[in-house]
Order: structure tokens, then C-alpha cells, then sequence
């Protein structure tokens, strides 16, 4: 028989530093939660719980729609970090 992959256990970040309410204007805590084209980085992934990346989801779409984050990342014009600008 195959043996069991082990995988290291993923925690919640915003659980370990008991986030109650994610600010779309905090774009030092959404950098982790996006890619570097822009898009919201799935559960499996980040390791977040339900509860905090359905506000990552929501604080991130709120952040587009004030132009904080863009929605779309020029493909020619590849920068290699994109929150610099954004400061």
C-alpha cells in the first residue's frame, strides 16, 4: 500500500491574530490573500476559514471597486510587485 502524504497542517492567520473585521482600505493584510495577477488566492491555499475568506472576498471586492486593487493586470507589462505602487 501507498503511504499517507503528510502535509503541514494550515492555520488561519486572521484566527491566530483573532481578527474580528477586515478593512478593505488595509492593503498590507489583502497582499496575502491575493495573487500576483490580482486574484482572490482560494482557501486551500491561504489556509483561512470560511468566516475570514468570505470577508477577504468581500473587503477585496470592496478595495476594486474604490480602485484601491486593480481588477485587471497588464499582461505586456509585468511588474514584480504591484503594492509597491499602490503606496
Amino acid at each position: 500500500m501507498a503511504e499517507k502524504r503528510k502535509f503541514k497542517k494550515r492555520f488561519c492567520r486572521y484566527c491566530q491574530q483573532k481578527v474580528e473585521f477586515i478593512d478593505y482600505k488595509d492593503l498590507n493584510q489583502l497582499k496575502y490573500s491575493l495573487s500576483e495577477r490580482y486574484k482572490i488566492m482560494p482557501r486551500r491555499l491561504t489556509g483561512n476559514c470560511k468566516k475570514h475568506q468570505d470577508m477577504i472576498g468581500v473587503a477585496i471586492k470592496r478595495a476594486r471597486q474604490a480602485a484601491f486593487i486593480p481588477y485587471i493586470v497588464d499582461r505586456k507589462r509585468v511588474i514584480e510587485n504591484p503594492f509597491e505602487l499602490i503606496k
